[in-house]
């Protein structure tokens, strides 16, 4: 390594009569003999001393000590309210050794340059960062993807009986081109967190906002039961049934009102089945066949019913309010008449059969209980002109709270245990039903596999949710529902008027028959079933009028095979 002469060590040959050469000019000739490649002494890069080094020896070090060094330790970043870490060489950024050793050099031919040279003595240099902008970008993006924080309203919930507050939360959105500066000066920083610009939007419902609708609506409105008086007597709903269909909504200047939910709350079974039984419901009459022929077998009977608006009316004020005395009120109930009376059952075209059909099933006690519940449903629904009827609306959810038990259902094209099982048997009957009384079937939908109890391509099944049998009233007249459960048959009977003299069913051959495959289950809830072949089969409902063939419907069904499944 060269050492730089200092001006105390001029050589004589730089001396002219004795006397120092201190012209510019013999300044800048000095400065150019004096230079070298060595960095002035007390340089440092970053802390890093390189004074008196050559070029080469301080890109070394600086390699060493810096880029391996506090260069490739990862950036502590702070985004709204979370820090993450980002890879600096990930990110693009990196240190210019050369660059920087240059500039810790300050060498340059120009005369300034030379001659400021033979006066100064090191320093502090910074280290020249590059930064890779597309790198740097993409850096940024994925952290703000992973930390983005969305704004989130105050609210309120209800769980269980009890209000739960939930705080407000700024959203953090980042500010791109800000947070390129910000990264640059991060890098080779002291390790701290640096913030990172974002854009913050304020929630619309505040903490403030929360904590009074807490305290003058949530709160009294979980403090206990409402007690309602309809028709002389009284029926409690308890606040875990109130929170069910309660909300707190925000206006547009991020005010909390509270929303009853009035119709889902008269529709709750806690709510519907005992005030069903204090008003009392509306009753049809009683209608029976004399042969073919419809006859009333006992008259109709008015009932009470209270609507949802005003049951809503009666039970929103009392929620504001605190003590069992205060909590009471009082709703009120209108006159519900009957659909069918013994006086209009002939107007409304009650008076004839119009289809009728039975299937007969193995005694079981939950294919007893769920189709004897569902019977029981379904009786006595009328359907006007022009209305769809709905078997899912009509029997609802086969729940345990709905009367019904656990049985055999066919999911996933294999049997199971879930509550409702044996319903299907229900549908076949309503199907055919509806079938041969000539009305038009809306939704229906057949088994996934054939069940050798039902008639091929003239049977259905339901599903809670995804599945209904429905069918359109196109008769003219209204239709009555009759339907009867012993412990192995199931009989639904259409009462009306025939818009059709005669219905038949022609039944096509099997085509497409695939063979079953076999296979095994550990499932607890396994159920054994025997092979069948699958099969496409076309059923064809030939509708008559005056002897004459009106029309001609195919009704076409695939059956998938049934594997022989082992219970393991």
């Amino acid at each position: 390594m060269r050492r730089r002469i200092r001006p105390a060590q001029l050589h004589p040959a730089v001396l002219a009569g004795g006397a120092l050469v201190v012209g510019a000019g013999g300044l800048y000739l000095a400065g150019t003999l004096l230079a070298g490649d060595d960095i002035d002494a007390g340089t440092r890069i970053h802390g890093i001393d390189v004074g008196g080094m050559s070029r080469a020896d301080a890109e070394r070090k600086i390699e060493k000590e810096l880029v391996a060094g506090d260069g490739s330790k990862p950036l502590s970043l702070k985004f709204g309210d979370r820090t993450d870490t980002v890879d600096p060489a990930a990110a693009g950024l990196s240190v210019d050794t050369k660059a920087t050793v240059d500039e810790a050099a300050r060498t340059g031919a120009d005369p300034i340059t030379v001659i400021g040279g033979l006066f100064r003595s090191g320093g502090d240099v910074d280290p020249v960062i590059r930064v890779d902008e597309p790198k740097a970008r993409a850096a940024l993006q994925k952290l703000a993807e992973k930390n983005e924080q969305k704004v989130r309203d105050g609210a309120i919930t209800f769980s269980q009986g009890k209000a739960e507050e939930k705080a407000p939360r700024s959203g953090h959105t980042l500010d791109a081109d800000g947070a390129l500066d910000a990264l640059r000066g991060a890098y080779l920083g002291d390790g701290s967190a640096t913030e990172l610009p974002t854009r913050e939007t304020k929630p619309k419902v505040t903490a403030d906002e929360t904590g009074r609708a807490l305290r003058e609506f949530a709160e009294p409105a979980m403090s206990g039961p409402v007690t309602l008086k309809v028709a002389g007597k009284q029926l409690t709903i308890n606040q875990s049934v109130l929170g069910k269909h309660l909300t707190l909504k925000p206006d547009d200047s991020g005010k909390l009102t509270p929303k009853l939910d009035s119709k889902g709350l008269l529709a709750d079974p806690a709510v519907s089945q005992p005030l069903t039984a204090l008003t009392g419901k509306a009753e049809n009459a009683k209608l029976r066949l004399d042969g073919d022929r419809v006859v009333v077998a006992s008259d109709g009977k008015a009932g009470q019913e209270v609507t949802d608006k005003a049951l809503g009316k009666a039970v929103l004020p009392l929620l504001t309010k605190t003590g069992a005395a205060a909590r009471t009120g009082e709703v009120a109930a209108t006159t519900k008449q009957p659909q069918v009376t013994r006086e209009n059952a002939a107007q409304l075209g009650l008076k004839e059969k119009m289809s009728s059909f039975t299937v007969n099933f193995e005694p079981a006690a939950y294919r007893t209980k769920n189709i004897g519940r569902a019977a029981e449903l379904i009786n006595g629904s009328v359907v006007m002109p022009d209305q769809t009827w709905s078997f899912n609306r009509t029997v609802g959810e086969r729940t345990k709270a709905n009367g019904f038990v656990d049985g055999t259902i066919i999911l996933n094209d294999q049997y199971t245990k879930a509550s409702g099982g044996g319903v299907s048997a229900v549908a076949t009957t309503m199907f055919n039903a509806l079938f041969f009384a000539g009305v038009k079937p809306v939704e229906h939908g057949a088994h996934s596999f054939y069940i050798e109890r039902y008639p091929e391509g003239r049977e259905a099944t339901v599903a809670w949710g995804s599945l209904d049998l429905k069918f359109l009233n196109d008769s003219g007249k209204a239709i009555y529902i009759q339907a009867e459960a012993t412990d192995t048959s199931i009989t639904i009977t259409f009462l009306g008027t025939k818009k059709y003299d005669e219905v038949t069913a022609v039944q096509g051959p099997r085509e497409n028959v695939k063979q079953p495959g076999e296979r095994k289950n550990d499932s607890k809830k396994c159920e054994p079933q025997t092979p069948l072949e699958g099969f496409d089969i076309t059923v064809e409902r030939v509708l008559k009028q005056g002897g004459q063939e009106v029309k001609r419907e195919p009704f076409r069904t695939h059956y998938t095979p049934r594997d022989k499944v082992t219970c393991e």
